[in-house]
């Protein structure tokens, strides 16, 4: 049954409206294909016509938006799917939950806030455990989430310096045909990690932090033998890690310190039959309530839209009978390699 919701905008809604719906009104077009509704704007009205359930999305999922324009967020179409899928599930109001919480500021001021509820998970698991996996696609913002709160945490003296450490897997690669002396060699490996940093401190910042020690960034295979205390640490790319890399990692933590673990287990450049030490460690410390360990998914994804749309056909395809077929091929020659 057709219903319509008359929905009144105010001189400054209209402005919002206006950058809401985009060039073209292509946002718009977006909505109405989503929900299953049209919009028709008359005067100081927008009408919004469609079955009730449609139109009742898109209206609430409208006001939410506007109101997000009105704080100066950026509204896009990636955040457009998001707070329609949330509108289904009747969720809608986590929207403005997100919004109320800032995770950091950047040294120019802007303030950093979670865009997804999995992003709200992750943040709060941070919070309250000492030790915390993520596990999820790219673009779901592991590691600049984590680097935020380090670094606020490094402001707020919590904790006393910053480590930041990544496996140097040789994905196609070897070092020895790099440039450079080491440090020089794994450094495009840890380029990822510098840049979030530059955003956080400012170039001037960090070079200061890093003369002084209080800021760290060094290959996995330079924490062996030490004991990381009163430390904010981040193992990134962790899908790369051995089993034995893990625990080597998992031991080092010392008192008054956090430690956060990031990786897609989708995207492991290990050597066949090699076993990831992330999923392995995930499996073996599941049921410790002390370690918070998170799942982000393609709903998560806050890069470009196409972003989402690939991770999504991904995991479409291994869960298919052809990627299934595929999986199995690899365990069976995961088996013979054994």
């Amino acid at each position: 049954m057709q219903s319509t919701i008359t929905m009144t905008l105010t001189g400054e809604t209209m402005d919002a409206y206006m950058s809401l719906f985009g060039l073209n009104d292509q946002n718009a077009a977006l909505i109405e294909q989503e929900c299953g509704v049209s919009l028709l704007l008359k005067g100081d009205a927008l009408l919004v016509t469609g079955d009730s359930k449609g139109a009742e999305t898109a209206g609430t999922v409208i006001e939410k938006l506007l109101g997000m324009i009105h704080r100066r967020e950026p509204v896009d179409r990636a955040r457009i799917r998001y707070a329609i899928s949330l509108a289904r599930e009747g969720q809608a109001d986590a929207i403005d939950e997100m919004l109320r919480s800032v995770v950091a500021i950047t040294h120019r001021g802007r303030q950093i806030r979670c865009k997804t509820l999995g992003q709200q998970q992750y943040v709060q698991s941070i919070r309250d455990h000492d030790l915390t996996f993520a596990i999820g696609p790219a673009g779901t913002g592991k590691t600049y989430l984590a680097m935020a709160l380090a670094v606020s945490e490094l402001k707020n003296k919590t904790v006393e310096r910053i480590v930041l450490t990544r496996p140097a897997v040789e994905a196609g690669e070897r070092l020895g045909f790099l440039p450079g002396d080491l440090t020089q060699k794994v450094d495009p490996y840890l380029r990822p990690l510098y840049d979030a940093l530059y955003e956080f401190m400012g170039v001037d910042s960090y070079q200061k932090l890093l003369e002084r020690g209080t800021l760290e960034i060094a290959p996995l295979a330079y924490m062996r033998g030490r004991t990381l205390s009163n430390s904010f640490i981040i193992l990134d790319e962790a899908q790369n890690t051995t089993s034995e890399q893990m625990k080597m990692f998992l031991t080092r933590l010392g008192f008054g310190s956090r430690a956060v673990i990031t990786g897609d287990v989708t995207q492991t450049d290990l050597p066949p039959g090699k076993v990831s030490g992330l999923e392995e460690a995930v499996t073996v410390l599941k049921d410790i309530p002390a370690i918070g360990i998170v799942r982000l998914t393609g709903k998560d994804v806050v890069r470009h839209e196409l972003v989402q749309r690939i991770v999504e056909a991904y995991d479409a395809y291994h869960r298919s009978d052809k990627g299934g077929r595929t999986d199995e091929k690899a365990e069976r020659g995961r088996t013979a390699g054994a």
